[in-house]
């Protein structure tokens, strides 16, 4: 195996596309798939990340690593799945009442390991400036793993407050009753313009639209006066992801006037999907923590001037995994061994690329909701699991029992309609291929029965 230091010396060197683009990945928290006006919603408003996509590429088919927070940044921090570098979940992998759990779960890895290179670290070894603000998860401070500069970036998984003073060791506080994104917007537009003559790389990991569901006062009650649209109802989280909506429109702003948004490529997407009890992906089943669509499948949106045709759409699948190896390919380097995504420039050119599966592993459990009726179990969102998305194919391989779920998402994009009684010859390719890369990446699957466990 390439070490650490090897790996990131030989990723360096002499920049290679163009007038060195600069890169810029905003990434909500909990934010659903139609939690934007420009997915759907009739109730949320959020005129500035339509922008991305009015003016760049929407893909319908893009989903994150994994269900939930933690696994999905070390999925696109890594370009790795899950299995590769053992962030499965949040915190323990035991979650849940143990009386209702068959099997013991495998340990999960809190913190990404240091001998992984981070994308940002990438970046920076081929003479890019990188910063974070917000939402890192992945250890104590993002600056040891390739970003120069740490706006509010911890493991935290959400803010004591998101409003100032908002106590963060890497967030030094505003003024009273100064709100998050706001914050964080402003931080990196100065950043941005004190950086502006050398390329850079900006993540923006909001802490939006997790809980606790806070919001300015003045857009509240914008909402309150609003008429639901189904299961976007909620006055408060409406203007949460308006606020985010409108830090976003900060940072693009700030590439206008720094004349660099014709060489900035720019991307929003989100984690997972939305809390449950909160707002809900409708019509795609589930939400965070489930593997159904509604937790996994993400808003995606993509603005490259130059390169990117305006309005347009994509109905590749795609992964966040792809995402390191864009952007060593926008910065002319070669795909490092060991990294499971794909270039998307190719898609970005309306090209097509090879067709591949997409993966998932969970070897753990998270609890219900009061709200996560869409859930296979009673008593989880999600347990013990792996996926396999091929063409128009899901399957979906339960642990515990053995089951198997089979949808076409093409007809049923609900997953309403579980075939795999019906389709027993789609069944058992998807299955074997799902096998094939378990073996390939050593995912580990539990089996060990729990002696707590009552029926």
């Amino acid at each position: 195996m390439i070490k650490k230091s090897a790996l990131i010396h030989i990723l360096g060197g002499v920049l290679a596309f163009g007038e060195n683009p600069n890169i810029v990945l905003i990434y909500a928290d909990d934010l659903g798939y139609t939690d934007l006006s420009c997915q759907g919603s009739k109730y949320y408003e959020t005129p500035n990340i339509d922008r991305i996509g009015r003016e760049g590429m929407t893909f319908i088919n893009a989903y994150a690593g994994a269900a939930n927070c933690a696994p999905s940044r070390a999925c696109m921090m890594t370009g790795k799945y899950t299995p590769r570098h053992g962030v499965f979940t949040v915190a323990n992998s035991d979650r849940g009442k143990a009386k209702n759990r068959k099997l013991i779960p495998i340990k999960n890895k809190r913190i990404l390991d240091g001998k992984f290179v981070t994308v940002a670290e990438a970046l920076k070894s081929r003479g890019y400036r990188t910063c974070v603000a917000g939402k890192w998860h992945l250890s104590e401070d993002p600056t040891k793993d390739g970003f120069d500069t740490n706006f509010g970036g911890t493991t935290w998984g959400h803010p004591k407050s998101y409003f100032s003073p908002y106590k963060n060791p890497y967030l030094k506080d505003g003024p009273k009753g100064e709100h998050l994104p706001e914050r964080l917007s402003r931080d990196v537009a100065n950043w941005i313009k004190e950086n502006s003559n050398s390329p850079f790389f900006v993540y923006l990991p909001f802490y939006s639209v997790h809980t606790p569901i806070q919001a300015p006062k003045n857009l509240t009650a914008k909402y309150e006066k609003k008429s639901p649209d189904g299961s976007h109802k909620n006055p408060k989280y409406a203007a949460m992801i308006d606020a985010m909506d409108q830090a976003v429109g900060h940072i693009l702003k700030t590439l206008d006037e720094q004349k660099l948004a014709k060489n900035t490529l720019v991307i929003f997407t989100s984690d997972n999907g939305p809390h449950g009890s909160i707002s809900r992906a409708e019509p795609l089943r589930g939400v965070k923590g489930m593997y159904y669509e509604g937790g996994i499948r993400e808003p995606f949106l993509v603005r490259f001037p130059g390169v990117i045709e305006a309005g347009s759409r994509n109905k590749t699948p795609i992964s966040q995994v792809d995402l390191y190896p864009t952007f060593l390919d926008l910065v002319g380097q070669t795909k490092p061994p060991g990294l499971d995504g794909v270039s998307l420039l190719p898609t970005f050119k309306k090209k097509d690329l090879k067709p591949r599966s997409l993966f998932w592993h969970f070897p753990g459990y998270l609890q219900s909701y009061k709200a996560d009726q869409d859930s296979a179990s009673k008593f989880f969102r999600t347990t013990p699991c792996s996926v396999i998305r091929k063409g128009d194919w899901k399957l979906i391989q339960y642990f515990e029992d053995g089951a198997i779920e089979l949808y076409n998402l093409k007809m049923d994009p609900s997953e309403k309609m579980n075939l795999a009684l019906k389709n027993e010859e789609k069944k058992q390719e998807l299955f074997r291929r799902l096998q094939e890369w378990q073996k390939s990446t050593k995912a580990p699957i539990p089996t060990e029965k729990n002696p707590a466990y009552r029926e």
